[in-house]
């Protein structure tokens, strides 16, 4: 017979969301589990444009409350991830055949004032004749606006938070899906199970929260037998990864003729992420796939600005993800909001937190207000917590990753630069336990290829869920992009052989 687990609050889904709000209940004092039916991040919340920000295009669309909760968090997570989050300069080109210059300028001044900007330079103009930024765009393009925005690795921050959660006392289940969730007895029974041991676990939870992300209708037709009012649109965004082709760490965000807005941003040092479309999506979420009509897209969009020309023979890889938003009615795909909403569903007397929409950045403040939904079942949790504690390996002095970078060569002088940036990026402060009592390279174990080494791969098994080569290579870090195929299917048949 299966033991049940009683927990005060159980959530479905190991996305952003799922993490955030993990964490935050975990540190509240609830008893948390979140189940997750793949790898952390493995939907969408890893094929994401990498990007904390507050997503400057939707002023266009008068969600100007929903840029200013964003531009807040940028704030917010900066000071908390400096290890995985960093400013970055974007530079826009102006096209005279698309939006006009006074509307840039509008939209850059309330960028710039909307979110009590803190530790971000402002806006410029540029001259792109002249200025080193635009030694690369198309002599036609004689102005430019420089703005500030950043960084993240979206994977790594999901991993962080759910690392965070379970660290203050949650269950993490990894590959286990949720079968089953039903009303009885005044609590939610979940069962669920573990698709590689085929463990079957049961759980009596006060609460349940459904961040499924895509498949959050699913959820709450198929598994909790619910209903709702509200349902997402799934849309999906496709990126492609080429060689970087200009000089500097800045980004570029182009205009394209049909106003949507592509980012150009320098990626694992010598290769450039580019993206991303916006298309109506209606088949299965785990099945999405950046097809050559996106490709195209993505590269012409480039060529009409850069005076380098790119080809299909230029794309290292390419990646789709689905983002679920929430259905708020409107047409065109990229003008649907990318705020969220929270549908609490009280049946019963027995909750059932459904969420709706959302992006990567405002999700600490999603947790958050989620939470808040809750004080009725759970009058006595602590204060709200997370707008002044870092991640895991983000507890720098000052913030100041530059400095911790200084300090850690002190401690690890045998560390090659390329290698110590690896590790101190990755896993800032905890890059010491990864390392351990290693006093050279050859103590780092096996050399797979690029930068990875038997200890990392190692750490991520024991500390991070990593569960497979793919776990490893691609969503934990992401050595995959400089190694061969070769050397990939070696670490494949190494790892999985443990």
């Amino acid at each position: 017979m299966t033991e049940t687990r009683k927990v005060d609050l159980f959530v479905i889904g190991g996305g952003i969301n799922g993490v955030g709000i993990a964490r935050d209940a975990a540190g509240r004092g609830l008893s948390v589990a979140l189940c997750e039916k793949d790898d952390l991040a493995e939907g969408t919340s890893s094929r994401s444009g990498k990007l904390v920000h507050g997503g400057l295009r939707y002023l266009e669309y008068f969600e100007f409350s929903l840029v200013r909760k964003a531009l807040i968090e940028r704030e917010v997570l900066l000071r908390n991830a400096p290890h995985i989050i960093w400013p970055m300069r974007f530079v826009l080109p102006h096209s005279k055949q698309d939006r006009p210059a006074w509307l840039v300028r509008v939209g850059l001044f309330l960028y710039d004032h909307l979110g009590g900007r803190e530790r971000l330079p402002g806006t410029r103009t540029l001259d792109m004749r002249r200025a080193p930024e635009g030694h690369a765009i198309r002599q036609e393009y004689r102005k430019g606006f420089e703005y500030s925005d950043c960084w993240v690795d979206d994977a790594r921050l999901v991993v962080l938070n759910a690392l965070d959660a379970a660290e203050r006392g949650a269950t993490i289940l990894t590959r286990t899906p949720c079968i089953q969730a039903r009303r009885e007895n005044g609590k939610w029974c979940v069962i669920t199970r573990n698709t590689v041991t085929g463990e079957v676990r049961e759980f009596e939870a006060r609460v349940l929260v459904n961040a499924a992300g895509p498949w959050v209708s699913d959820v709450i037709s198929n598994v909790a037998d619910s209903d709702s009012p509200r349902n997402v649109r799934l849309v999906k965004g496709s990126h492609i990864i080429v060689p970087k082709f200009w000089l500097g760490e800045h980004a570029y965000l182009i205009q394209n003729h049909d106003k949507r807005v592509i980012f150009v941003n320098p990626y694992e040092d010598d290769k450039a992420l580019i993206g991303t479309t916006d298309i109506a999506y209606e088949g299965p979420a785990d099945q999405v796939q950046a097809d050559e009509t996106e490709i195209t897209y993505l590269i012409d969009a480039v060529n009409r600005y850069f005076k380098e020309q790119l080809s299909r023979n230029d794309v290292l890889a390419a990646y789709s993800g689905v983002r679920a938003l929430f259905d708020d009615g409107k047409g065109n795909p990229s003008a649907v909001t990318r705020d969220y909403v929270l549908d609490l569903d009280e049946t019963e007397g027995v909750p059932l937190l459904n969420i709706f929409g959302g992006k990567i950045t405002t999700f600490r403040e999603l947790a958050t207000r989620a939470l808040h939904r809750l004080e009725k079942t759970f009058p006595d949790f602590k204060a709200s917590w997370t707008a002044n504690a870092p991640l895991p390996g983000g507890d720098m002095e000052a913030a100041d990753f530059e400095m911790f970078v200084n300090q850690v060569k002190g401690d690890f002088p045998w560390l090659p630069r390329p290698l110590l940036l690896h590790y101190a990026r990755l896993y800032g402060t905890r890059m010491r336990r990864l390392i351990g009592a290693a006093k050279s390279v050859d103590d780092l174990g096996r050399h797979f290829g690029g930068a990875l080494y038997e200890a990392e791969a190692n750490y991520l098994r024991r500390h991070e869920w990593a569960q497979t080569a793919q776990d490893v290579l691609w969503r934990r870090t992401k050595h995959q992009l400089s190694m061969t195929g070769a050397e990939q299917t070696e670490f494949a048949r190494w790892f999985e052989g443990q």
